[in-house]
């Protein structure tokens, strides 16, 4: 319609949104949602904690507030990045209602129609709907099993300065990487850094599984050897609990000064309750314990994946091999596509997600991101193994006609509970 503005062309529906309805039937083993494993959590305890909050600062929890968010949980954030060598002043935070804020907060401040955002290849599906909202071009930027390849941003940033456009920043999730699992390895990370630093790049570094290392191990945020250069998203969602959206930015002052005007134009003031229960978390708890927890539940979980795999899944089939996170990035045998097979995998009961949806460019036809944070290790192997027995119908459709033959759907090419 003539009435919307241009940028709305770009909005699209996420695949990812387009599953719920049928991966959340209790029948479908989903592999494709990105769910903390809520379980974990002492819900008793933090139960009995909101009605102390209630009765002791409901007056202030459920009131207005600022639009940075509040002193005392921008203090405590500054106690959570220290964990990964970040030395930060509260002054420099802004509190956002989900990490998702932040980014289309930093997008909005930042990037013109046709600037271009440099993303990891393949990059999270939350990013580039963001980026595609705002009419920033995405281009892509290889990875490896050790993150993002320095060679490859320095022929990436040649390209698009030969062709006329603009590189606004690069985005990039160093940690478990949101769909490909890898990790920017640490002598890489100063590289890409002084590769950004000499090309006038801004980095965007979105982080919210860094502390969920199955090893343990914590590995040094960009933003702790770049403080001018490196714009930080963290978040609560996958070390505490999602429903409450909780988020942040740790900007260089001058860009926290613009991010708090958009913030105030978007919401006005992140919400006080949520940000009160998250404060007492924090204070009260031991939420180090907790995040402990949680890597042991990923971990289990992991190995339950990585297991069945390696046991089903047929020859011709690649996968990541994550050391912490939620996700495994598999790649099936040429001439199959993920998209295309879905519908008969739903129908299997079995959910994943596709690549394309990881791509700003069509790419990944052949990939499938494997979420195992929620299920149990039960289900997940039973998940795998029905996952195996659709590619294998799937090889044999291609190995019987030299094409997979599959019926003509009509609606939406996700599969829906109508569809599939």
């Amino acid at each position: 319609m003539g009435r919307y503005a241009a940028r709305t062309a770009g909005m699209t529906a996420s695949e990812i949104r387009a599953l719920f309805a049928v991966a959340s039937r209790p029948e479908v083993v989903s592999l494709a949602g990105g769910m903390p494993y809520l379980a974990a959590l002492p819900l008793e305890s933090l139960a009995a904690d909101v009605g102390r909050l209630m009765a002791t600062e409901g007056l202030t929890a459920l009131q207005y507030g600022s639009a940075q968010g509040t002193v005392e949980l921008r203090e405590q954030i500054c106690e959570v990045m220290a964990l990964e060598g970040i030395s930060a002043h509260p002054d420099d935070v802004v509190v956002t209602v989900g990490s998702q804020m932040g980014l289309d907060m930093v997008t909005r401040v930042f990037c013109d129609p046709g600037d271009v955002v440099l993303a990891e290849a393949p990059s999270y599906v939350g990013a580039l709907g963001t980026f595609s909202a705002y009419q920033a071009q995405v281009v892509h930027v290889e990875m490896d099993d050790a993150g993002l390849v320095p060679e490859a941003l320095r022929q990436a940033l040649a390209a698009v300065r030969a062709s006329g456009r603009r590189v606004k920043f690069l985005y990039t999730i160093p940690n478990f990487q949101n769909p490909a699992g890898v990790t920017l390895s640490v002598r890489r990370r100063s590289e890409i850094l002084e590769i950004c630093a000499q090309h006038d790049v801004l980095v965007v570094e979105d982080n919210p599984y860094g502390l969920l290392g199955f090893d343990g191990q914590t590995y040094p945020a960009l933003r702790s050897a770049d403080a001018a250069n490196v714009v930080y998203l963290g978040s609560f969602s996958k070390t505490f609990a999602p429903g409450l959206r909780v988020g942040w930015v740790l900007a260089p002052h001058a860009v926290r000064e613009k991010l708090v005007l958009a913030a105030e134009s978007a919401t006005l003031c992140p919400p006080a309750f949520t940000q009160a229960v998250v404060s007492r978390y924090l204070a009260q708890h031991d939420w180090k314990g907790q995040i402990k927890t949680y890597r042991e539940e990923y971990r289990e979980r992991r190995d339950a994946t990585l297991a069945a795999m390696d046991q089903h899944l047929p020859a011709g089939c690649t996968w990541t091999k994550p050391a912490g996170g939620f996700y495994v990035w598999l790649t099936v045998p040429e001439g199959l596509d993920t998209k295309a097979m879905l519908p008969r995998a739903v129908t299997q009961r079995v959910a994943y997600v596709p690549g394309t949806a990881f791509y700003a460019d069509s790419f990944g036809s052949r990939q499938m991101r494997l979420s195992y944070c929620y299920p149990t290790p039960e289900r997940i192997r039973e998940g795998v193994r029905r996952l195996a027995a659709v590619l294998e119908g799937e090889m044999d459709l291609l190995n019987t006609f030299g094409t997979v033959q599959r019926r003509t759907l009509s609606g939406p090419q996700t599969p829906t509970p109508d569809t599939a």
